[in-house]
């Protein structure tokens, strides 16, 4: 890249919590440890009803078991940098026997400054 350029890249993520209900997808799921329903059993839900558009990833965390993901964000971003943000805003409001629900949108915002000389 020239020296003469500037180049910022930034994203803004936008995340909506509500408690686990019908339909039982938007972007994610967040699943407790004792939840009344497992990874296994909301991965075969979302393929059921959803073939190859979500994955589950397994948490090592006191309350949380796993979180279902939409496959698309995971190609947006880094895996760890959103289950990071994830994990920070939901690990004071769920217990271990809670499901919840997530709508996740990610708006990237590019800025760029060239030199005109």
């Amino acid at each position: 890249m020239d020296p003469r350029t500037n180049y910022s890249r930034r994203a803004m993520l936008s995340l909506k919590f509500s408690e686990f209900e019908m339909p039982p997808m938007q972007d994610l799921l967040i699943i407790g440890k004792r939840a009344p329903i497992g990874p296994e059993a909301v991965r075969r839900m979302a393929e059921a009803l959803s073939p190859e558009q979500f994955s589950v990833i397994k948490i090592d965390h006191p309350k949380i078991e796993a979180v279902l993901i939409r496959n698309s964000l995971l190609q947006m971003m880094d895996e760890q940098v959103l289950l990071g943000i994830i994990m920070e805003e939901t690990e004071n409001m769920i217990s271990d026997t809670m499901v919840i629900r997530s709508e996740l949108k990610v708006e990237v915002l590019v800025h760029r400054e060239v030199d005109m000389s």
